[in-house]
């Protein structure tokens, strides 16, 4: 299942059912699982396990030492989960003693192509990031999120779960998390993400509710911790204690 062209240092792990097309690279810290595809040149570097049933399109390049000009070698690692889809172009790059020495990608997440993946970036599962998003480092990105085309997220940002970011967004903050946020000239939450969460099997009363939640955080002219003291008083829901805790915990801000 290795193609004749390509390059596997005899030192990397390879599952027997994975598959290494033509002119790969693959480095002697790879370990690649099972039913996992490179389908052709694509590079692979330094301390990396991808896991069982990934597919990588041509030129995308994973695991390769981080542009961090504070980064100098050190024995950092890049993770990547199960049943992703890799496309054209994607890099993905290790992390660094400053991020915790670790980049990780989790499960069925689709990076489309020309995605950049900084260094000590973590991604969750089921999250699409699209065409040209730039990840900045140690961002985290929660699950089901969707970073839409040419956004960039400015690093140590959060984009909270199930969260939706438009096209040619500049996140210059923590995005909520279940929320709708679109950049015009600057980046605003629009209210929550209600096809995306009714798409994911969320209730009305679970969309409801975060629904007035949104509304006294941005319409109510309450200033933040008034609005979040008329939250946590007026609206229950699990959703609803997951958005104010991750309020609450922010460092940068959040986008408002």
């Amino acid at each position: 299942m290795i193609h004749s062209t390509a390059i596997v240092d005899p030192k990397a792990q390879i599952a027997e059912s994975a598959e290494i097309g033509p002119y790969c690279i693959v480095g002697p810290e790879v370990s690649i699982g099972a039913r996992t595809r490179l389908m052709a040149h694509v590079f692979m570097d330094g301390k990396l396990t991808v896991g069982e049933d990934n597919t990588f399109f041509p030129y995308s390049t994973i695991g390769v030492a981080s542009q961090d000009l504070k980064y100098h070698g050190e024995p950092s690692e890049t993770r990547i989960g199960h049943r992703n889809q890799i496309r054209e172009f994607v890099t993905i790059h290790r992390g660094t003693e400053g991020g915790g020495m670790l980049t990780a990608l989790g499960d069925d997440n689709l990076l489309m192509a020309y995605v950049h993946l900084a260094h000590d970036s973590q991604i969750g599962s089921h999250t699409v990031l699209g065409h040209a998003a730039t990840i900045g480092g140690h961002v985290t990105v929660g699950d089901w999120a969707i970073v839409s085309a040419s956004s960039g997220v400015h690093q140590f940002c959060r984009i909270g779960r199930h969260a939706f970011v438009g096209g040619y967004s500049v996140i210059t903050q923590d995005v909520l998390p279940f929320s709708n946020t679109v950049t015009a000239r600057e980046a605003k939450v629009f209210g929550e993400n209600a096809t995306g969460l009714k798409r994911r099997g969320f209730t009305a009363e679970q969309v409801d509710a975060l629904h007035k939640a949104f509304r006294l955080l941005t319409h109510s002219g309450l200033n933040t911790t008034q609005a979040i003291d008329k939250i946590a008083a007026e609206v229950t829901s699990a959703e609803v204690d997951e958005l104010i805790g991750f309020i609450r915990s922010a460092e940068r801000g959040f986008i408002k």
